[in-house]
């Protein structure tokens, strides 16, 4: 199967919401532990209108993920050298399309001049880092309704 990893587009930001809450709601109980409050919260800015928010901020670089012509994951990074999103649709899970996304997030990183990535990991993600060289850089974070854990990579050249 054909996985394509590209710069999103306006036109991706009804199927990015999609993505972005269903992969929080069904995919990250570990972390909001089905409770509805840290749900909304977590989601709160993943409606369209908060998706094309998003989409313009300029301190954002946003990235879709198709797998034969469909998109099935979303990601982002920041020009201060963090990876702010790596989600996948629920039903396109174990599709290499997280791992896609990611290989490009952290090229993108190096693009901008980044040595070392940064980024924070959810329960339900920590492993899948692990997997790809990311390593736990300080304690869970605290102070917010859903915390997650700090990570940073050398990238590689």
């Amino acid at each position: 199967m054909s996985i394509l990893v590209r710069p999103a587009e306006p036109d991706d930001v009804p199927a990015m919401s999609r993505i972005l809450t269903a992969s929080i709601i069904e995919l990250c109980a570990a972390d909001h532990g089905n409770d509805p409050t840290a749900i909304a919260a977590w989601t709160r800015n993943k409606s369209p209108e908060g998706v094309a928010t998003m989409l313009t901020n300029a301190n954002l670089l946003m990235f879709v993920a198709e797998a034969a012509g469909v998109t099935g994951a979303v990601g982002a990074v920041t020009r201060t050298g963090e990876i702010a999103l790596n989600y996948v649709a629920p039903d396109m899970r174990f599709l290499g399309l997280s791992k896609a996304l990611l290989a490009r997030l952290e090229a993108e990183l190096r693009a901008l001049g980044f040595e070392e990535g940064r980024l924070e990991a959810t329960a339900t993600a920590q492993r899948f880092y692990e997997r790809a060289g990311w390593h736990l850089d300080g304690p869970q974070a605290s102070g917010r309704v859903v915390n997650g854990y700090p990570m940073k990579k050398v990238l590689a050249g």
